[in-house]
């Protein structure tokens, strides 16, 4: 028996793969996170007012909250 070759060319890239992460010890050395933000040419007040754009439904309810947290205590 002979196996299939399977040919994977159209595969998508993670999204992530992109973003590069960085250590807390080079945002302290930065100045802090708003330093850091800053010469990263991010806008703090920008974050906060996308963040009351977004629809109440795009945020957990209390209950929810609660649910997913004593998930993640119950699967530590």
């Amino acid at each position: 028996m002979d196996k299939a070759v399977i040919k994977t060319g159209t595969e998508e890239q993670n999204s992530f793969s992109k973003i590069k992460s960085y250590s807390v010890s080079e945002i302290m050395a930065a100045g802090g996170a708003m330093a850091f933000a800053t010469k990263m040419g991010k806008d703090p007040q920008k974050l906060i007012a996308r963040l009351k754009a977004l629809p109440k439904e795009a945020f957990l309810t209390e209950e929810e909250a609660t649910a997913a947290l004593e998930m993640l205590r119950n699967n530590k």
